[in-house]
């Protein structure tokens, strides 16, 4: 059987950390063949670890070499880097967020369509054990109509004290566009087709631009510090239902805390611990179910799904028109938090 040919664009934390790995567990079906930097050094390190036979100085060098791509970049080059990959005819595994803003992510979308390429987003919280559960239970009815969605995303001193995560220019944002976006991702996966009518933003960082940080994951400059480590969102979808958002880098709590739950017409459920709760037999009814958040697991779930659909034989979970409305919502929640005032979508 033919192999996926399989290029890295970004050599850095994320493609070390997650995709070369769960790529080298493919190899029946995948086998990296090329990889690029902007730092020379760095991707002729990382070739040689893992046997990557091909370096290039110049990405668009790498698309005659390979089949597909996972860009780990900044996001300020994902838009870019994307629609020249797809462009030349190959397939696109994009880490997350899908761009800095909606207008991108239109440009990635369409290269896919008159392409007929691929364009999978790093969303990878959705191949998780609990996500997955949670996804068959809304869609198997267990909770009729979704009415209030809760999320929260929050780590207390977590700001990531390495790479460009602080650069508002490369990055877009801090903790929303890094972090709260996996959580906002699976949240209106979970809704289905609802599509987002209002929403008021608020974003922070007073606590990261103040002197003496207390940091736990490695030390940056709170006088350049420029994205946001904490913010709140309440939205509105179609058909009356509401989701409170809120997701920070840091922020004085007793702890880190990752919160989804959705309430409806006619149950509700809690996805980590994975908890459902209905009204049944005049008594309000509780289940349990052992389902695992497991990122690393996620993420090699994430790759077989990407290689098998490059392959034909599978579909992506996660949609680029998906990842669009993600990226649009974090969009608005930004403009709104700047000019304090809703952002209406219609």
């Amino acid at each position: 059987m033919k192999k996926l040919r399989m290029g890295i664009i970004g050599a850095g934390g994320i493609a070390q950390g997650r995709h070369i790995p769960a790529f080298l567990e493919l190899q029946d079906k995948v086998e990296l063949t090329a990889v690029h930097d902007m730092n020379q050094q760095r991707a002729s390190e990382v070739a040689e670890k893992y046997d990557i036979p091909y370096v290039f100085e110049n990405y668009y060098d790498l698309f005659k070499e390979v089949d597909a791509v996972a860009i780990c970049t900044p996001n300020k080059f994902h838009s870019d880097i994307s629609v020249a990959a797809l462009e030349a005819g190959v397939h696109v595994l994009c880490e997350k967020p899908m761009a800095i803003t909606t207008a991108e992510c239109e440009r990635m979308v369409e290269a896919s369509k008159k392409s007929g390429k691929l364009l999978l987003i790093g969303y990878h919280y959705r191949y998780t054990e609990a996500g997955q559960l949670a996804k068959r239970a809304v869609m198997n009815n267990e909770i009729g109509d979704p009415l209030v969605v809760r999320v929260q995303a929050l780590r207390r001193r977590k700001v990531p004290g390495w790479g460009v995560f602080t650069n508002k220019d490369l990055q877009g944002g801090g903790s929303l566009i890094d972090f709260g976006c996996h959580m906002l991702d699976l949240a209106i996966w979970l809704l289905g087709e609802q599509e987002p009518v209002e929403l008021m933003g608020t974003t922070y960082n007073r606590l990261s631009k103040s002197p003496n940080q207390i940091n736990d994951w490695g030390i940056f400059d709170h006088q350049t510090f420029e994205v946001d480590d904490h913010v709140s969102a309440y939205i509105t979808f179609e058909n009356g239902i509401s989701l409170q958002f809120e997701c920070s880098w840091a922020a004085n709590i007793k702890e880190d805390k990752i919160h989804l739950s959705l309430s409806g017409s006619d149950g509700g459920l809690n996805v980590y611990p994975f908890e459902l709760y209905q009204p049944k037999l005049g008594k309000m009814m509780e289940s349990t179910a052992e389902a695992k958040h497991d990122e690393t697991a996620a993420g090699l779930a994430q790759a077989k799904n990407f290689v098998e659909s490059c392959l034909g034989e599978a579909e992506l979970v996660v949609k680029p028109e998906e990842a669009m409305k993600v990226s649009k919502i974090i969009e608005a929640i930004y403009r709104s938090s700047e000019t304090r005032s809703s952002v209406n979508f219609r």
